[in-house]
């Protein structure tokens, strides 16, 4: 593995550790040229994947460009790392799992805004802003409208037994 610091193509593994549960392996690596340590990870890939941009452009698949846009939307927000990876693991699996080599942005954007949806409803809405191409107030209100017509829950659930119990108490 080629070191980023200095290029030197002969890092040496120190330490390889299963994450992602199992999907993929990461690796701590020194550069004896340089000193300089990194970390790589090690995924499976069922295919190489095309993205085809809307201009109709196609590019290769790049993983690492999907985290930094799940990332920039997520930034500042209290969603843990391992979380986001996990997220990002599970759209590229059902990338690959298509069975299409060629996937559209647009496909792609789908799915991340489904996946954003439910895990954090401000990074949802920052990223919409950007892959629906909001151009007015107008815009926002809208999916903050439905974000709180997906969100409204009677007051009371049932429990077993038949009792209902107060959506407060829900979340305890």
């Amino acid at each position: 593995m080629r070191c980023p610091y200095c290029s030197g193509d002969n890092s040496q593994v120190k330490d390889s550790r299963p994450t992602e549960e199992n999907a993929a392996i990461r690796r701590r690596r020194v550069c004896p040229d340089c000193g300089g340590r990194f970390t790589t990870f090690e995924r499976v890939q069922l295919r190489e994947l095309v993205v085809v941009k809307a201009s109709g452009r196609k590019v290769p698949f790049e993983r690492e460009k999907l985290l930094r846009s799940v990332q920039i939307a997520l930034r500042k927000r209290p969603v843990e790392t391992e979380r986001i990876e996990r997220m990002v693991s599970g759209i590229v699996r059902q990338l690959e799992s298509m069975g299409e080599t060629e996937i559209t942005s647009r496909t792609i954007g789908g799915l991340v805004i489904e996946a954003l949806k439910g895990l954090d409803p401000v990074a949802y809405v920052r990223f919409a802003s950007v892959y629906r191409d909001f151009r007015e107030a107008a815009d926002f209100q809208e999916i903050l409208s439905e974000i709180a017509r997906d969100g409204d829950e009677p007051d009371t659930a049932t429990v077993p037994g038949g009792r209902a119990m107060p959506a407060a108490a829900k979340k305890h």
